[in-house]
């Protein structure tokens, strides 16, 4: 029994040297890293025309995943079809009025010397010249803005995405800049978190990071921004320890090929104090 008792006592103490290595190992690897709580911030455009009209063609529900360049909606072009065709025409009867009143200046240039035209008939003459040559300018301005609000009756996709929210649908006269869909874009993808004071020193801009999530995916990235004002901790960061001190918001751009990480999502970034610094713009 005597032995038995010791061997269960050697073993014990065995454990416990064990457990005590690991313990100071783990210790000692938390002081190499910050670890910081955040949440995944995506940005949202709100897509739709610059100018008035009856929605015709809206292709996508909510959840499609949209490539880049991909037309998007559509509102009634003839109106503004019209409107282009009718200043092309503008232009072309100004550029004829133009060639005949350019013509007849001329003349009156030739026979002004001999005194065959009046001073008065030759400054009238000038004067309907350069007054035809402003208008063609102008025609061709008005051309111009006819053109981009022809071409602006199709919204295209901006940026690779997903659809969060279908606004409006076909037969609805939409209003300019009021949006038709709500969209998230897939890249750059962020991570706003805040860092103490304490470790602001530690850290700088292209800084490498690791990102999880609670599921336990691994993501990389990078400090992309550091705030230059300091604020007290928000009451949405969620710590193992509660602190009320100055804190600095963070941006960490992840890398995002599977597209898992989306809107408010948390997740920890841990930053390794013993990367070498290195130099990168603010982004």
């Amino acid at each position: 029994m005597k032995k038995i008792f010791l061997a269960v006592v050697f073993l014990l103490l065995a454990a416990s040297i064990i457990l005590l290595v690991f313990l100071l190992i783990d210790e000692k690897k938390d002081k190499r890293h910050i670890t910081l709580y955040g949440n995944v911030d995506v940005r949202q455009v709100d897509l739709g025309f610059r100018v008035q009209g009856r929605v015709i063609f809206m292709p996508f529900q909510e959840g499609d995943y949209v490539q880049k360049g991909t037309l998007m909606g559509a509102i009634e072009e003839l109106p503004y079809s019209d409107v282009v065709k009718e200043a092309e025409a503008n232009i072309l009867a100004l550029q004829a009025s133009l060639a005949n009143a350019e013509t007849i200046f001329n003349r009156r240039v030739e026979l002004l010397p001999e005194g065959a035209v009046s001073q008065e008939d030759y400054d009238n003459t000038r004067t309907t010249k350069d007054t035809l040559t402003a208008n063609l300018e102008e025609a061709i301005a008005a051309l111009g803005v006819a053109l981009k609000n022809y071409h602006d009756t199709k919204v295209y996709c901006p940026n690779d995405c997903t659809i969060l929210t279908r606004v409006r649908e076909p037969g609805t006269v939409a209003l300019p800049s009021e949006p038709i869909y709500t969209l998230s874009i897939l890249d750059p993808v962020w991570v706003r978190a805040f860092v103490n004071e304490t470790d602001l020193g530690n850290i700088y801009y292209g800084m490498p990071a690791k990102v999880y999530t609670d599921s336990g995916r691994e993501y990389t990235g990078h400090i992309g921004f550091i705030s230059p004002i300091a604020e007290f901790t928000p009451k949405t960061v969620e710590t193992t320890e509660l602190r009320t001190d100055l804190v600095y918001r963070l941006r960490v751009i992840a890398n995002n090929p599977d597209c898992y990480l989306k809107q408010g999502m948390p997740v920890t970034v841990k930053l390794d104090k013993n990367e070498k610094r290195g130099c990168a713009p603010n982004h």
